[in-house]
């Protein structure tokens, strides 16, 4: 899929979705490690990398859907869609985790809820492979601008 949104050659969107997936990966680990009996601050610090991946993860998708609407083949626009509705639900189980945690002291998380937080990174780790998986067999956007062979 060719990217409408893109800065020097290289689309905005593929981009922006890798600081959300390793802000909520980060917010898993610093959980993981409150949980084995770490510092009081690993909690807090996780609850922020969750907001701040929360912010640019709706960046990601505002940014993908510039692509889609865009796009000119029903099928990769339906791919596209797609995309976008699988990224959406991983903010919205992250969202509810943000929420839940703001009436803990310190942003703690428990068992339970850490349990919703790797099953909604393991759906972000199957988005990301999905989009992946979309974009296999094209070059970079630098190496077809070397060669001048474009794909609208």
């Amino acid at each position: 899929m060719e990217s409408r949104l893109n800065i020097a050659g290289q689309a905005v969107q593929p981009i922006l979705v890798m600081f959300p997936l390793g802000l909520f990966a980060m917010a898993a680990m610093f959980d993981i490690a409150d949980l084995m009996g770490g510092p009081s601050i690993l909690g807090a610090l996780a609850y922020w990398n969750v907001i701040a991946g929360l912010f640019i993860g709706v960046m990601a998708i505002l940014a993908g859907a510039v692509d889609v609407m865009f796009m000119r083949m029903p099928e990769q626009r339906r791919l596209g869609v797609l995309r976008g509705l699988l990224s959406m639900g991983v903010l919205v189980i992250f969202a509810v985790i943000a929420m839940l945690r703001v009436h803990t002291p310190e942003r703690v998380v428990g068992g339970g809820l850490l349990m919703v937080e790797l099953l909604a990174l393991t759906m972000a780790g199957f988005g990301a492979w999905f989009i992946g998986r979309l974009a296999v067999g094209r070059a970079p956007a630098f190496a077809r601008a070397a060669t001048g062979n474009r794909t609208y």
